[in-house]
C-alpha cells in the first residue's frame, strides 16, 4: 500500500519544519539512525535546549518519532506516512557530500563507533561468563526448547542456518545439528573466539564463524533457510534495519526467529550492560517484520521463574517467514 498524498496543510508544515538548517541536519541524521538527544547534541555541537526545540518542531510536523524509555528519549525519522514521504523525497535530492552534512555524518560515525567500542569492550570482558549472565534473566532450558520447537515447525532440517549476532555460539550449538551448513556472524572478535571454542568442543564440523556487521551481513541475498536473531535487538540503534537485513538473507519460504525481552524497567541493563532498548512490545516487532516483507507466524512470551529475583524479565519469541514460495527444501 502506498502512502496517501499530503494535504496542503501537512505539506506546508513539513516544509516549514525541515526548511531550517539545524532541523534539516537533524532529519538527515535521524533518517540514518535512532539517536538520543545527548548524541545529537554531540554531533551538532549545539546546546541541549536548542536541539530539543528543533526536535519538538520536527515531532509536531510528523517528520520524526520519539520513543521514551525511562529517563531516556530516542528519535528516528519514520519511513511511512505522507509527511515522511515528502521529507524523504527532499533527502533523496540532497548532496550528502555537502561540507556540513558530511561533517555531521562523520561525527555520527564517531558516535556509532564509540557505541560499538563500548559494546565490544563489554563483550570482551564478559565473554567467558556470557552464558551464565544470560541465565540470570530467564529460564534458559525453557527458552531453548521454545526456540527449537519454532525452528522445527517449518522443516526438520535446513540447508543453511544463519545465527545473526551469534555471541558465544549457544544457538549454533542448539540448531546447527539440524542444518547442512551453518554460519555465525558477530561483530566482536572476543565473542567469536568463545563461539569457536564451543563449536569445536561440540564437534560441529558444519559451522563457520565470521566477523561482520549486522546491518550488512556477509551472506548472499536469498541464501538462508533459517535465520536466528537471539538477544541482539536490544543492543541496536536501529532494530528495524537489522530485521530488514535479516529478511534480505532469507530464501523464498525461509524463516526467521527473533528472541528478545518483553518491555521491562531494569535500567541497570542499560547503565551497566549497554542495552539500548528495555525490551520490545509484541506488535512493535511484528510491525518491523511486516515492513521487512515477512509474514509473522507466531509470538510467544516465556515468563521468568519464581527464583528470578527482583529483575524479572520475560523472554519473547517471534516466528516469521518469507512469503515467497519455496523453490527447494532440504532433504527430509
Amino acid at each position: 500500500m502506498t502512502d496517501q498524498p499530503a494535504t496542503l496543510h501537512d505539506a506546508l508544515a513539513s516544509l516549514a519544519a525541515i526548511g531550517e538548517e539545524s532541523r534539516l541536519r537533524l532529519y538527515v541524521l535521524l533518517a540514518e539512525a535512532e539517536l538520543a538527544v545527548s548524541e545529537l547534541v554531540t554531533i551538532l555541537g549545539q546546546s541541549q535546549p536548542r536541539v530539543s526545540r528543533h526536535l519538538k518542531l520536527l515531532l509536531e510536523a510528523g517528520l520524526v518519532e520519539r520513543r521514551r524509555e525511562g529517563a531516556w528519549a530516542f528519535f528516528l525519522a519514520p519511513e511511512k506516512g505522507a509527511s515522511a514521504a515528502l521529507a524523504r523525497a527532499i533527502l533523496a535530492r540532497l548532496d550528502l557530500n555537502d561540507k556540513v552534512l558530511a561533517a555531521d555524518r562523520a561525527r555520527l560515525a564517531e558516535v556509532r563507533a564509540a557505541r560499538a567500542a563500548q559494546a565490544q569492550k563489554y563483550f570482551a570482558e564478559h565473554a567467558p561468563v556470557w552464558d551464565e549472565t544470560r541465565r540470570l534473566h530467564a529460564p534458559e532450558a525453557e527458552v531453548e526448547a521454545a526456540i527449537l520447537a519454532a525452528a522445527l515447525e517449518g522443516a526438520p532440517r535446513w540447508r543453511r542456518l544463519l545465527d545473526i549476532g551469534c555471541g558465544a555460539g549457544r544457538m549454533l550449538e542448539l540448531l546447527a545439528p539440524q542444518a547442512e551448513s551453518a554460519l555465525g556472524v558477530d561483530l566482536s572478535a572476543a565473542m567469536l573466539g568463545v563461539a569457536r571454542a564451543r563449536v569445536e568442543q561440540a564437534g560441529l564440523r558444519n559451522v563457520q564463524l565470521r566477523q561482520g556487521d549486522i546491518y550488512a551481513l556477509p551472506v548472499e541475498p536469498g541464501s538462508v533457510d533459517l535465520a536466528v536473531v537471539h538477544q541482539v535487538l536490544h543492543y541496536l540503534d536501529n532494530p528495524a534495519r537489522a530485521l530488514r537485513e535479516a529478511a534480505r538473507a532469507l530464501a523464498p519460504g525461509g524463516r526467521l526467529i527473533v528472541v528478545d525481552f518483553a518491555p521491562h524497567h531494569c535500567e541497570m541493563l542499560r547503565e551497566k550492560h549497554q542495552h539500548r532498548r528495555l525490551g520490545f512490545a509484541a506488535e512493535e516487532v511484528a510491525d518491523h517484520l511486516r515492513q521487512a516483507g515477512l509474514e509473522p507466524l507466531s509470538h510467544r512470551d516465556l515468563a521468568p521463574g519464581d527464583s528470578a529475583g527482583d529483575d524479572k524479565l520475560t523472554v519473547s519469541l517471534w516466528l516469521a517467514r518469507d512469503p515467497r514460495q519455496a523453490i527447494h527444501q532440504a532433504d527430509q
